[in-house]
């Protein structure tokens, strides 16, 4: 009796490896996807509701997209950020104030300003 139970473990162990290993992969399906969509993002037009031009998206940090809107960068929230063919449209009221303080912070994040210690900015 003692050896029928022995037999069983090794099937129950074994068993709880391959739920794990699929519930791993499931998951980086997942964030495979949401890397996808994110991507995809990138380097396009936004238009507010009204049609006009805000910006082309640039970055994307955490649920915040950021769009290069002349010399300023804004802040978006992901969730209000709707596609349309070719370009994206952002959905709703815009706190202009709020987006631009979101997209200073990620620039101040992002770019390093590169020095140079004699002087010379190597053909630059």
């Amino acid at each position: 009796m003692l050896a029928g139970t022995i037999s069983y473990i090794p099937f129950n162990i074994l068993g709880g490896v391959f739920i794990f290993s699929r519930n791993r992969r499931k998951k980086n399906e997942e964030l495979e996807a949401e890397e996808a969509y994110k991507s995809n993002l990138l380097c396009r037009f936004v238009m507010d509701g009204a049609g006009r031009n805000v910006g082309e998206s640039v970055a994307i940090e955490e649920d915040i997209l950021i769009i290069k809107s002349g010399v300023k960068y804004l802040g978006i929230p992901l969730k209000h950020i709707e596609e349309e063919e070719k370009t994206l449209l952002v959905k709703g009221l815009v706190e202009r104030d709020k987006a631009e303080i979101l997209g200073e912070n990620w620039r101040r994040k992002s770019f390093c300003e590169i020095k140079y210690d004699d002087g010379e900015k190597n053909g630059f």
